[in-house]
């Protein structure tokens, strides 16, 4: 493969450790302390799908010189490890792999990583590769899954567990690493149960994946990816705003990918300042319907346009018609309908005999809503689930849909008198920009962090633990690395018909600091045109542009 310039540059760039990792493992030692305990009505059922990694301590690796941790046993010894990349690309993972890689090799040279191909599909066919050093140097420091792929199989089935067990034992392997978000780790702590279960002795560890921001806590503070979309998203956004007050003749709706949870529009809003920006997790809180958010753009380009700035910028959550109370109800209703009649809804050839079936079987309220949306929408809100029995809510055009409904709202206005602007749109979805971006600086060192600290959680005989790199929004000379167990982290919720064991999503919190923030001034920026500008990603200079966190981190953290 031919590189750019950058991509060389880029290799050069050598990523930062916590310090209690920079000398290998040699001298580490364990903390521990209890996790944080699932939802209490969930406990006791956790308690009995996962009965041999449920109420595991969190753990922090230590400098043992001290002589209070308790010593790693074994430290040195020959590992052979599998990794899988799983789900959607983030940036970074390559650096999850070769924080991994170098782990091991710095333990004992003879150890071995092998990567599982196309995802955990890859652990259950047995489609494995060698990495050698050579290829790890090929594909530090940047962005995409491509250097052993990725894919979104969920091993559920009684056949797939024992098809991935067979394969970890023919390949003698001593762990399995699962790079995902929520979905793809319950699905790590599920298979590190399976194989405790049977003695396999073989660990599950998990590393915190996903550019949605959306699987954090107190133990695992960002997810990896995050840092890096949302500063390319910002980018774009601030283009598009300058672009806007440059013409001065369109609004721009721009979709902002998130499948449920809203970080990436929050902190795209914190660094660029539009006049709407949506959060989900307040429509639901204060039971938005769709015209109740119409009224509020409306509001917004009504202002604007009493003085004469008929142009503005709106960025719509990707996630965000899950949370309208409305169309919540209208697609678990449409998931449980098309969990149940999936064999003649599959036999139907045409979009619109699908949607003439759905509509004949959904209860009256939710057919009169379904009935009421452009066919488009109708169409996209009862296209295939994924895997995991999500709504594909990437493919749901919610910004042309909302950027139509305006334009109806404002010539309603207009008839009424109450609105004299001119009103044109353009809509924008910034996704799949941004999964395979050259990490930044921060997710070059945060993911090798991860992967190192997953090398060091294999090498102290732990298994059922999500790798936990904290202390991010200070200089990595300053960050702690350690696990939390990954059943902590979850709930029972209702998937395909079911209940089901998952990790809970971590949404945004409207009482915490990055909202507050937000909430405290977008009245002002709502009829301002005081954007900003953050322009584009910098990997080279003062650390205080290159290295720099997330707005959302620095708030929540009280460094900003």
């Amino acid at each position: 493969m031919e590189i750019s310039p950058l991509q060389k540059a880029r290799y050069a760039y050598q990523p930062k450790l916590p310090p209690v990792l920079k000398s290998g493992i040699a001298g580490l030692g364990l903390e521990k302390s209890p996790a944080a305990l699932p939802p209490e009505g969930d406990r006791e059922r956790l308690k009995a799908l996962f009965p041999s990694t449920y109420g595991q301590d969190r753990v922090t690796f230590v400098d043992r010189a001290g002589g209070k941790a308790a010593k790693i046993e074994g430290p040195g010894r020959e590992l052979r490890v599998g990794v899988i990349l799983s789900g959607g690309p983030a940036p970074g993972g390559h650096n999850v792999i070769a924080g991994l890689f170098d782990g091991l090799k710095a333990g004992n040279a003879a150890s071995r990583l092998i990567g599982f191909r196309g995802g955990p599909g890859g652990l259950v066919e047995d489609k494995n590769m060698e990495i050698t050093a050579a290829l790890v140097d090929a594909y530090r420091n940047t962005g995409g899954f491509d250097m052993i792929g990725s894919g979104r199989t969920k091993i559920e089935t009684p056949e797939q567990f024992d098809a991935a067990l067979a394969t970890a034992k023919k390949h003698g392997l001593s762990a399995v690493v699962v790079v995902g978000g929520d979905d793809s780790n319950t699905n790590a702590a599920l298979l590190a149960e399976f194989f405790a279960a049977r003695q396999a002795g073989i660990a599950v560890i998990g590393v915190p994946k996903t550019i949605d921001g959306d699987l954090k806590n107190e133990d695992i503070e960002a997810s990896f990816g995050f840092d890096t979309a949302t500063k390319l998203y910002a980018e774009l956004a601030g283009n598009i705003e300058r672009d806007s007050a440059s013409g001065r003749k369109y609004w721009h709706f721009i979709k902002l990918m998130g499948r449920s949870a809203s970080h990436i529009g929050l902190e795209v809003a914190l660094q660029t300042r539009p006049n709407v920006a949506l959060v989900s997790e307040e429509v639901e809180e204060k039971k938005l319907s769709l015209g109740n958010i119409v009224d509020e753009i409306c509001a917004s380009v009504s202002a604007r346009a009493d003085k004469g700035e008929n142009f503005g910028v709106v960025l719509v959550p990707e996630g965000l018609i899950e949370f309208v109370p409305e169309m919540k109800a209208l697609i678990g209703e449409l998931n449980e309908l098309l969990a149940a009649n999936e064999a003649a809804y599959n036999a139907l050839a045409t979009a619109e005999e699908k949607r003439a079936f759905v509509s004949g079987k959904l209860k009256a309220g939710e057919a009169r809503l379904y009935g009421s949306l452009p066919a488009e929408i109708q169409t996209q809100l009862i296209w295939d689930r994924d895997p995991h029995g999500n709504v594909q809510v990437s493919r749901i055009e919610t910004e042309k849909l909302l950027a139509a409904m305006v334009k109806s709202r404002l010539a309603e206005l207009a008839k009424a008198g109450s609105y004299k602007g001119k009103f044109d749109f353009q809509t924008h979805f910034l996704g799949y920009e941004g999964r395979c971006a050259f990490p930044s600086n921060f997710d070059a060192d945060y993911c090798y962090s991860l992967g190192y600290t997953a090398f060091a959680l294999i090498a102290a005989g732990l298994s059922g633990y999500l790798s936990s790199v904290k202390n991010l929004a200070a200089p990595a000379s300053e960050w702690k690395a350690g696990g939390v167990p990954l059943v902590s982290m979850m709930n029972i919720e209702r998937r395909h018909g079911s209940d089901k064991p998952v990790i809970r999503k971590a949404l945004v919190e409207l009482d915490g600091a990055p909202f507050k923030a937000f909430a405290a001034h977008r009245g002002e920026w709502s009829i301002s045109s005081d954007f900003r500008v953050p322009g584009p990603m910098q990997y080279f200079g003062s650390p205080e542009v290159t290295d720099r966190p997330t707005e959302t981190l620095l708030l929540e953290k009280g460094r900003e």
